[in-house]
């Protein structure tokens, strides 16, 4: 359970309470699949049906009945990334999107819990932007490839090489990070912000991949730095070709963060809300989705006449997050994203500069 310290007036430490100390700790729940319990979740499995066998649902209805009642009682609300598997995304999740969109929608959110179901960095710009709301995450070892590429000591010193040049830095960082940053960015609205800064040079950090792509559609210098998400750079243009090849008319929908090699080979690139609009709005009859596979997933519960071919890439990090670790969360008020206030005061500036960026 995590602890929050702070200095008394006279320089000593005084504790603050928990999450679990404000709120309490609830008893477990009966998980026994009931009658009524089939009944309550009926009109959420027709939306997964197509995902989870009849025979497993009785495992998974009660998780999601307890989480909804839970969630009801404690005034929470539940933020789900697309990442998220299909029974968090369509059963028990309140607000869904991108990290652009879960940022801009955590800032609206009345409840006075926030359980944020993805990786750590989504749970820290949730507090950021609700510093006083209490924000959990279901599992605080859900990390990030790419927010693992950078420290706030990289940062610095990659301004000492660059004075005066503007750091704009993707979301998936640490709020350490974020706090040496001029203005956070997401794969959705990159290229507007950089071209919103009036410098012809411009660090974007940490994504390599995203960089290259942005500096293909802009005249200003764009220097970066070698981090990658472990699921995109795995995607490969020859593979896409493949399937190309394999499946005549298939469309080919491609994420910022894979290789410029491999947006190349893609119909549409976008954030993972581009592509998700890119879809319903234009209904393919067949397409591939070069992102988590997850996505493919939540899309097609939702959409009608369209045909999914799935390289399934997974995020062993979204997937730390399930059902039960959620109830947990929410039973037991852990775990609670704490930020020391000196370092969250800066990085909430640069989320807000994004957030309120007019495009």
């Amino acid at each position: 359970m995590t602890q929050a310290v702070h200095s008394r007036d006279d320089g000593a430490p005084r504790h603050l309470p928990t999450a679990a100390e404000r709120f309490g700790v609830r008893p477990m729940p009966d998980l026994a699949f009931t009658p009524e319990i089939a009944r309550e979740t009926e009109h959420l499995y027709r939306k997964v049906s197509d995902f989870i066998p009849a025979f497993e649902w009785p495992v998974y209805a009660p998780y999601v009945a307890a989480i909804n009642r839970l969630k009801r009682e404690r005034g929470a609300v539940i933020l789900a990334h697309n990442y998220q598997t299909p029974e968090i995304f369509h059963c028990v999740a309140d607000i869904v999107g991108d990290s652009l969109q879960l940022a801009r929608d955590a800032t609206r959110v009345d409840a006075e819990i926030i359980v944020q179901c993805g990786v750590h960095f989504m749970a820290e710009t949730s507090k950021l932007l609700n510093p006083q709301k209490t924000v959990l995450i279901p599992d605080s070892r859900a990390g990030c490839s790419l927010s693992e590429s950078i420290t706030g000591a990289d940062v610095r010193l990659l301004k000492q090489r660059y004075p005066g040049v503007p750091v704009v830095t993707y979301v998936n960082t640490s709020a350490d990070v974020k706090a040496e940053t001029d203005i956070c960015c997401t794969s959705s609205n990159v290229l507007a912000i950089v071209e919103s800064l009036e410098s012809d040079t411009v660090l974007c950090i940490p994504d390599e991949y995203l960089a290259m792509n942005v500096a293909r559609q802009t005249k200003k210098t764009i220097l970066t730095w070698k981090g990658h998400c472990e699921v995109h750079e795995r995607f490969t243009a020859a593979e896409l070709l493949a399937y190309k090849a394999a499946h005549p008319g298939i469309e080919i929908i491609g994420h910022p963060e894979c290789h410029p090699d491999v947006i190349a080979v893609c119909d549409f690139a976008g954030s993972t809300a581009g592509m998700i609009s890119y879809v319903k709005d234009k209904r393919p009859p067949k397409v591939l989705l070069v992102t988590e596979c997850s996505m493919a997933s939540n899309i097609q519960a939702e959409v009608e006449g369209v045909e999914f071919v799935k390289p399934c890439n997974l995020c062993p990090h979204m997937k730390r997050i399930t059902l039960p670790k959620i109830l947990d969360s929410l039973l037991t008020m852990t775990d609670e994203v704490l930020i020391d206030p000196e370092i969250a005061d800066r990085a909430r500036l640069a989320v807000e500069r994004m957030i309120n960026l007019k495009q």
